[in-house]
C-alpha cells in the first residue's frame, strides 16, 4: 500500500484521487501495481476523506496529555507517538488532525507501524485534507519514506 501512496503523491493531483477513483486505478494498474494492492490503497485513502474532523475542539497538546488506548499503543511505538507529539508541538498537526492520523494508522494493515510508515500516513492525511504544509515539511516526510521503500 505504501508504495502506491508514494506513487499517488508524486504523480497525481489530490482532486484526481478524490474525484476519479476509476481513472486513478487505471493509472496505477498501468504503472504495474496489483489490483488487490490498488483496491487496498484506494479504500484506505477513501477513509481519509470520510474521517470527520469537525466537532468540539480538542485540548491543545501543550496544555494537555493524549493518553493512548491499548490498541493504539500496540500499533504506534514510542518513536511514532513521540513523532506525533513533535508535530503537534511544532504546529504542523492540530489535535483534530492528530486524531485523523491515528485513525488512519489503525486502519493500515499490519500489527504495528514503522516511523517511516507513519510519516507517509501523516503526509497523505495532510495532502488529502488539503491542509497547508510547508514544502520543507512535505519533503522531509516524503524523502525519508522514499529512501526506504522496497522496489
Amino acid at each position: 500500500m505504501y508504495d502506491i501512496l508514494v506513487f499517488l503523491f508524486e504523480n497525481c493531483q489530490q482532486a484526481d484521487v478524490a474525484l476519479d477513483r476509476a481513472g486513478v486505478a487505471k493509472k496505477l494498474s498501468a504503472a504495474g501495481f496489483e489490483d488487490s494492492d490498488i483496491s487496498e490503497a484506494l479504500h484506505w485513502l477513501a477513509g481519509v476523506r470520510t474521517t470527520p474532523i469537525e466537532g468540539s475542539p480538542l485540548p491543545d497538546a501543550r496544555t494537555s496529555f493524549r493518553a493512548y488506548a491499548p490498541r493504539e499503543l500496540a500499533k504506534l511505538d514510542a518513536h511514532c507517538r513521540g513523532f506525533l507529539l513533535t508535530l503537534e508541538h511544532s504546529g504542523i498537526l492540530a489535535p483534530q488532525m492528530r486524531e485523523v492520523v491515528i485513525e488512519r494508522a489503525l486502519a493500515a494493515a499490519g500489527d504495528n507501524l514503522s516511523l517511516d510508515q507513519l510519516k507517509l500516513i501523516v503526509l497523505m492525511v495532510l495532502w488529502n485534507q488539503q491542509m497547508p504544509t510547508s514544502r520543507l515539511v512535505a519533503e522531509d516526510l516524503f524523502s525519508a519514506q522514499l529512501a526506504r521503500l522496497p522496489n
